[in-house]
This record gives structure tokens, C-alpha cells and sequence, in this order.
């Protein structure tokens, strides 16, 4: 039982992260009905964007900074360049758009700031905590504990800002029709700046964080598709359900790897949690915290 507690700890930790990438995905979705394909591009560009001021010699407080203001103004040109001159396109013209963008992004990083694999420190170790240890018998890394902690509180931030403010009312509303949004008089095209303004700030933290403990280099681009399975297990405009269906992800993930993956040759962490999501769609294809959508025929 304590090396299954070990192994459910470490998944669910992993799964807070995963929330942390889907959370730009639903932001965006929840605001403008567009699958951001290229949220996985801007967490690499981020972290190489981080990584490259730091080499130019900028410490970690003025990199960060200077980054997250980077990362804003490319989530405010996306949005004026690329997203408000396809406004009333089909929901397919949207995508196949983030997915150009998503090559441009990640052509853009590495022209700028080389294609090398860098090392990412935090100041972080990735070590078990000596007292939880003692305590409770159980691993539990620092590195995963405190990741998961940062994550946990940008979500929470979010999640009470867009609930409870004015632009949180307004992004709903906005999400809800967008037509019925312009008459009363909510500003579309602000609120579609700020949210891909948001969007970038979370790429921040969670290109950072991945980048420590996998490495700043374009693989990265592949952890937005492990988001994937997030977002069809929570919902596709719930930030309630990001980390929900993160957590589902994580600890399933991890005990599939360790309980099953022995019997059909291992290495199923990669591919198990599309087949959970897959079986899923099946069963509530809306997910956890998706509207059912009733038509008539």
C-alpha cells in the first residue's frame, strides 16, 4: 500500500501540471469557440524565450518579468493578427489557423534563440522530502510538490477571477453568444485580447515548470497533446474540469504504467491515458463538467 500511495501521490502532482497546459487551452476555447492548436508551441517558446535572456545575462528576476511581457504582447498579436480577421469563419478555418501558427511559433523560438537542448534550474531539487518521508512513510519529490503548489494556486487565481470579477462575468457571457455579448455592450475584441493576453501568462508558468523537469527543448511542444486527454475527460470550457480531468490523467497514467504496463510490455504511460479518453467519449463525449448539447430533430 505505500508504494501504491507513492504512485498515486506522484501521478496526481503530474496531473495538476497537466491542468496547468489545459487551462490555456479552455481559456481560449471558453471565450472564442477556438481550439488554440498552438498552445503547445507557446509553452516552448516561453521557456526558450526564459532560457535565452538568461544567457544574455539577465537574472532570474528581470528574465521572468521580461518574458511574461513578451509572452502577453505574442498572446495580443495572435489574437489582432490572426484571430479578429477570421472572426464568423467555420470552426475548421479557426484551427487549421492555430495549427499554421503553431509551426510559425515554434520556427520563430528556435530562429531566435537556437535549437539546443538547455537545462532549466529553479532552485527546486528534485529530491524527496525528508519529513513527509518520516511521517507518512511515503516519497513524495519537492520538485513535483511545490510544481503542483504553483500550478494549484495560478488555477485557483484564475478560476476566482473569472467567476467573480467583472471581466470574469463578461467572458462568460461572451462564451455563452457572442451576438447577445456586442448588444448589451460587452467590448468582444477586448475581452478576447485579454484572455489570449492570460493565455500567455500561463504558458509562462507552465513552460517554466515543464522546462525544469523535462528540459527546455521542443519536445515541450508535445506536452499540450498530453492536455488532450484533460480536456475531453473535464470539459472543453470548464476550468473546474482542467483540473479534475488533470488529476484523472495523472494518477491513472502512473498506476497503468506500474500495475499493467509489466503485462503488456510497459512503456503505456505514453499512449494509456487517449485510450481512457477514448472510452470516455464513448460515455459522456461532453466531459465531466460539459453542457449535454439537446437538438432537435
Amino acid at each position: 500500500m505505500q508504494f501504491f500511495f507513492e504512485v498515486l501521490i506522484g501521478g496526481l502532482l503530474s496531473g495538476v501540471m497537466y491542468s496547468l497546459v489545459a487551462l490555456g487551452f479552455v481559456l481560449i476555447y471558453k471565450a472564442s469557440g477556438v481550439f488554440n492548436f498552438a498552445q503547445g508551441s507557446m509553452v516552448f517558446f516561453a521557456a526558450l524565450t526564459f532560457v535565452g535572456l538568461l544567457e544574455k545575462g539577465l537574472g532570474f528576476w528581470l528574465a521572468l518579468p521580461a518574458t511574461l511581457a513578451v509572452m502577453i504582447v505574442l498572446g495580443l498579436v495572435i489574437e489582432r493578427i490572426v484571430l479578429r480577421p477570421l472572426i464568423n469563419q467555420p470552426q475548421i478555418t479557426l484551427f487549421m489557423a492555430t495549427i499554421g501558427l503553431s509551426f510559425f511559433i515554434e520556427g520563430l523560438a528556435q530562429l531566435m534563440w537556437g535549437a539546443n537542448v538547455r537545462g532549466l534550474e529553479l532552485g527546486i531539487q528534485d529530491e524527496p522530502l525528508q519529513w513527509v518521508s518520516d511521517v507518512a512513510g511515503v516519497n513524495v519529490s519537492k520538485f513535483d510538490l511545490v510544481a503542483a503548489g504553483i500550478a494549484a494556486v495560478l488555477v485557483s487565481t484564475l478560476a476566482i477571477f473569472f467567476s467573480r470579477t467583472r471581466i470574469g462575468r463578461a467572458l462568460r457571457a461572451v462564451a455563452d453568444d457572442h451576438q447577445a455579448a456586442l448588444a448589451v455592450g460587452i467590448p468582444l475584441q477586448q475581452i478576447w485580447g485579454i484572455v489570449w493576453a492570460v493565455a500567455g501568462a500561463v504558458a509562462l508558468v507552465a513552460g517554466l515548470l515543464w522546462g525544469a523537469r523535462n528540459g527546455v527543448q521542443f519536445a515541450l511542444t508535445f506536452v499540450a497533446l498530453k492536455a488532450l486527454p484533460v480536456l475531453i475527460l473535464g470539459g472543453f470550457e470548464s476550468i473546474p474540469g482542467a483540473v479534475v480531468g488533470g488529476l484523472i490523467v495523472g494518477a491513472s497514467e502512473k498506476l497503468a504504467e506500474v500495475y499493467v504496463g509489466p503485462y503488456v510490455g510497459g512503456g503505456i504511460e505514453g499512449w494509456f491515458p487517449y485510450v481512457l479518453a477514448l472510452l470516455f467519449l464513448l460515455v459522456r463525449p461532453e466531459g465531466l463538467f460539459g453542457e449535454k448539447i439537446i437538438r432537435r430533430i
